[in-house]
C-alpha cells in the first residue's frame, strides 16, 4: 500500500514559492458560493474571520453547461466579484496566471479540474483545488503526477478537515483512534462518483480523525436508508462514513471518546490556504488525499458488487497507479 501511495512533492520544490508580501490571487470557477465567500474573507478586512495576506484580483468564470447548479450561478457570482471586490475577469487561464502569484480552483464540477490544473501547473503557480480534487481517482492521480514533475505545490481539502474538534482528535486528545463515525449530507450528481459531489465532506472528516492507511471498504445503507461506508484500517481499527442531514460524528480512542466532524466555517480553511501559498508546504499530504479519492471510488465499486469488500489497492491499480 505504501508503494501505491508514495506521491509526495519534494520539499525542495517549495523554496521558490515562499512569498513575504501580500499575494495577488487568481480564482478559477465562479459557479460556487465558495468563490464569493472566500473572496469576502480574503478581500474585506471587516469580514468575519478575515484572513490577511492576499487578495483575489483576477478570475476565470468557468462553469459547466450540463450541471444546472453550475451554469445558473456563474453570472451572479461574477457580478458580485467584479462590482464588490474589483476582480478582473480573464478569458483564459494562461492569461490569468500571468496576473497572479497563486491560484484557487473553485469550479464546483470536479471534471474540468485536471485541465484547469494543467494550465496552472504549467505556469508554475502554487495551487489550491477545492473539493473534489477531480471527477475521478484517475484524474486526481494525474494532477499530482503533473505537480510532482513540475515541482509545483498543490493541495486540496474540504473545510470540514479544519473543524476544531476534528483537529483535536487528530492531535491526540483521546489517544490513538480505534473507531470513528462521521456524518454529512451526500447529495448525488450523476456525472461524479456518488461521494465525490458532497459526501466528500464527511469522508474528509473521517480521514482527518483516522489518518491514512485504509485497506478496504464495504458499502451499505444506514438506518435511514442513506449511504454508509465502513472502512477497515490496520490493527482492527474501523472508520465509517454515514450519510446524514448535518455535520457530526464521534471518535473513540484509547483514552476516551469525543465528538468530531463539526463545520466551523470557511475561515480556518482559508487561513490554511494562505499559509500554504506563503510557505509552499501543503497541510494535507497527497497520499492522504489519494486515499480519500480511492475510498470513495471503492465505495462505488462495492455498491456495484452488492456491498462486497473492495480494497483500495484494487481501485488504485485500475486507475493506473501501480
Amino acid at each position: 500500500m505504501q508503494r501505491l501511495l508514495r506521491f509526495l512533492i519534494p520539499a525542495a520544490a517549495f523554496a521558490s514559492h515562499v512569498v513575504a508580501a501580500d499575494l495577488r490571487l487568481g480564482m478559477i470557477g465562479l459557479d460556487t458560493s465558495h468563490a464569493t465567500a472566500f473572496t469576502e474573507i480574503l478581500n474585506n478586512p471587516a469580514a468575519k474571520g478575515h484572513v490577511p495576506g492576499g487578495r483575489v484580483v483576477a478570475a476565470f468564470k468557468g462553469g459547466s453547461p450540463d450541471i444546472e447548479s453550475s451554469w445558473s450561478r456563474v453570472e451572479g457570482y461574477t457580478k458580485e466579484l467584479v462590482e464588490k471586490h474589483g476582480v478582473k475577469i480573464h478569458d483564459d487561464i494562461a492569461t490569468l496566471c500571468r496576473d497572479v502569484d497563486a491560484v484557487l480552483i473553485e469550479s464546483v464540477d470536479g471534471r474540468p479540474h485536471l485541465e484547469q490544473a494543467r494550465a496552472v501547473i504549467a505556469a508554475k503557480k502554487p495551487l489550491y483545488i477545492d473539493k473534489p480534487l477531480a471527477g475521478s481517482l484517475r484524474d486526481g492521480l494525474e494532477i499530482f503526477r503533473l505537480a510532482e514533475a513540475a515541482g509545483v505545490p498543490v493541495f486540496t481539502a474540504s473545510s470540514l478537515r479544519f473543524g476544531s474538534n476534528t483537529l483535536s482528535a487528530r492531535g491526540g486528545a483521546i489517544g490513538v483512534i480505534t473507531n470513528a463515525v462521521t456524518s454529512s449530507p451526500a447529495h448525488l450528481e450523476p456525472h461524479h462518483p456518488d461521494l465525490f459531489w458532497y459526501g466528500i465532506h464527511g469522508v474528509e472528516s473521517l480521514f482527518t480523525v483516522m489518518g491514512p492507511g485504509c485497506i478496504s471498504v464495504r458499502r451499505g445503507s444506514n438506518s435511514t436508508g442513506g449511504i454508509e461506508v465502513v472502512g477497515k484500517w490496520p490493527d482492527g481499527r474501523t472508520g465509517t462514513f454515514s450519510e446524514g442531514k448535518g455535520y457530526s460524528g464521534m471518535a473513540h480512542g484509547i483514552r476516551g471518546s469525543m465528538p468530531v466532524g463539526s463545520y466551523d466555517g470557511y475561515a480556518p480553511l482559508v487561513a490554511e490556504i494562505m499559509r500554504f501559498f506563503k510557505t509552499g508546504r501543503p497541510p494535507v499530504e497527497s497520499r492522504e488525499t489519494i486515499e480519500i479519492l480511492a475510498f470513495m471510488e471503492a465505495a462505488d465499486e462495492s455498491k456495484r458488487r452488492g456491498g462486497a469488500e473492495v480494497t483500495l489497492a484494487e481501485v488504485l491499480k485500475t486507475a493506473g497507479r501501480r
